[in-house]
């Protein structure tokens, strides 16, 4: 009995679903490598109906901001693993799983939306792609096969010499006047996941009209134009490496507004970028400002499989305990975590008992809102009254203590949707309205920064600070993400400027309360997945729309926004966008 005759008769006993069914029909009938054939005899002969579902019942799906997925199946082929260790050697196949197929899909329909881009703004430059990745399995495999094939489709590709984080990507898209970047990266995913993270020209994350505009192109590429591009040729990628690391190490450093405060307070500071790529500029970033910095030996090499937490997640207390524990047989003064793409932090403070807390992301974010904003104006970026050109820009599900402190100091706050894509889509507007004031010669990113505060004062916004609540924050606008690493130097900042006015960093927050009001928030996550779960999120909206709630407990509802129905704008007095 076939293979193919196994499928038929799985299929009509209700086995596999239909979708899975036309999926590996379409798989073994593309040009794929000898392996992927054995693997999806494999998983049929063994029977494995269950997997081959999870597998192939649909295509991954490529959302606005890129696509996420497993490469290690639930049920490996011996043909996927090293037989010996049982490491992973091959990505495994299916039309739902993150492997070299669905990768190049991916790339292909980037490249052929940003070719048509170029075309109809009349440019002639062939389409430039960055590339970075992170620690991850097959994450390197999958940069040299994402380079590979824009380069085959007509492009110029550039890819780091090493793991990087996804700061840096964001940074590299601007520096090298690149017309799109992509992170291979599942940020804190368990191990057996990856991901293929799209930004545009602009170095944000895509946004409305290019993330649907891409989606289309991807969704549009048959597997048969896949086939062609599954073995990586690299003879004219370029490799980025030391100048690429100054370059953004330079602009990183200016995360810190007042160096100073480093020399008249030394700070003992543990890191750990717990597996991830966050040692390669965190640690040089705080060991320059002058910090006495301790690491957790066992957590410092790169590590796909985390092996030393649960999750590699900053905010999880589990993943700093073993930094939490060097800090107490150093006496130091504060933990620093990094995720391991590097785009977010997590940290730990001593309180007056000398005790160390975790802190919230809101928490964080409060902190570094009113440190930053007092410093502006100590230093004369920005008047002491305040500017109402001058912008604290979050998410709505931030914490409201922010709005707080951005009009106690007289400037505006912007809200934006969930997700620094939009942060990163307010900054692209203000450095375009500046530009429109300044003339077609004017070079924003080489223009000085304080020089630049006062020009975007004059004629637009000057972005002061952006957070979200899940422990994201950007502190000036070179790049268009969040930055672990500027953000381990910030609050580094933050903790020896404390430190030097003898409080600890709980007792600032506590000041920081009583100028601008106690907000107390709390996280619940709820996942629901696959297409049962959407229908579930579908209904409950649906609900809520025909029955709005009047209380929660004994307190009453004031006021209730639907954010996918009405026309909601923001300070700027800029329409949201609507999103359920």
């Amino acid at each position: 009995m076939t293979t193919s005759d196994r499928i038929s008769a799985a299929t009509a006993a209700g086995q596999l679903l239909p979708g899975t069914a036309e999926n590996l029909a379409a798989f073994m009938s593309a040009q794929l490598p000898a392996w992927a054939g054995q693997s999806i005899d494999e998983l049929v002969a063994k029977g494995a109906w269950g997997e081959l579902n999870d597998r192939f019942y649909r295509f991954l799906d490529f959302g606005t901001g890129g696509m996420r997925g497993r490469t290690i199946g639930v049920v490996p082929t011996s043909a996927e693993s090293d037989s010996a260790g049982g490491a992973p050697v091959h990505a495994a196949i299916g039309s739902n799983m993150l492997n070299d197929v669905t990768l190049v899909r991916a790339v292909v329909g980037l490249y052929r939306y940003t070719a048509r881009y170029l075309a109809e703004k009349g440019s002639s430059c062939r389409p430039r792609l960055v590339i970075a990745y992170d620690v991850r399995h097959f994450s390197r495999h999958f940069s040299d096969l994402s380079a590979s094939t824009w380069l085959q489709l007509g492009g110029e590709a550039f890819v780091f010499d090493g793991p990087r984080p996804t700061p840096q990507l964001s940074f590299s898209v601007r520096w090298l006047h690149a017309h799109a970047g992509v992170v291979i990266t599942a940020s804190h995913n368990p191990p057996h996941d990856n991901g293929f993270k799209v930004y545009f020209e602009d170095g944000g994350q895509v946004v409305p009209p290019h993330d649907q505009g891409i989606v289309a192109e991807v969704n549009a590429v048959p597997l048969a134009a896949v086939g062609a591009y599954l073995t990586p040729r690299l003879e004219g990628v370029t490799t980025l490496g030391r100048q690429a690391d100054d370059a953004y190490l330079e602009v990183a450093a200016k995360a810190a507004l007042d160096p100073r405060v480093f020399r008249r307070a030394k700070l003992a500071v543990v890191f750990t970028n717990i597996h991830g790529t966050g040692a390669v500029h965190s640690l040089p970033l705080l060991l320059h400002a002058g910090c006495r910095v301790s690491t957790v030996p066992e957590q410092l090499d790169f590590d796909a499989r985390f092996p030393t937490v649960k999750s590699p997640n900053p905010e999880n207390a589990e993943a700093l305990a073993r930094a939490i524990a060097v800090a107490e047989t150093k006496g130091c003064e504060v933990v620093l975590a990094t995720d391991p793409d590097a785009d977010r932090m997590g940290c730990a403070v001593r309180n007056r008992a000398g005790k160390l807390e975790l802190l919230t992301g809101n928490q964080i974010g409060s902190l570094l809102t009113e440190y930053r904003l007092t410093k502006y104006k100590e230093l004369g970026w920005i008047p002491a009254t305040g500017s109402p050109q001058a912008a604290i820009v979050k998410t709505f599900v931030t914490t409201q203590l922010q709005d707080a402190i951005g009009r106690g100091h007289g400037v505006k706050v912007i809200n934006t949707l969930t997700g620094f894509k939009w942060i990163a889509a307010k900054l692209r507007g203000y450095e375009e309205k500046l530009g429109r004031a300044m003339g077609p010669d004017f070079r924003y990113d080489e223009t000085p920064f304080e020089e630049r505060a006062k020009l975007l004062q004059a004629h637009s916004t000057f972005y002061v600070f952006g957070s979200e609540e899940s422990y994201g924050y950007l502190p000036n606008d070179f790049l268009r993400d969040k930055d672990g690493n500027a953000a381990c130097l910030m609050f580094a900042e933050l903790c020896a400027w404390v430190k030097g006015r003898g409080l600890t960093v709980p007792e600032y927050l506590d000041e920081i309360y009583l100028r601008h009001g106690f907000y107390l928030e709390g996280v619940i996550n709820i996942y629901y997945e696959g297409a049962s779960g959407n229908a579930k999120i579908r209904r409950i909206l649906d609900s809520y729309r025909a029955h709005p709630p009047r209380a929660f407990g004994d307190v009453a509802v004031e006021r209730l926004q639907d954010f996918g129905r009405e026309q909601i704008h923001d300070a700027d007095g800029e329409r949201i966008p609507a999103q359920d």
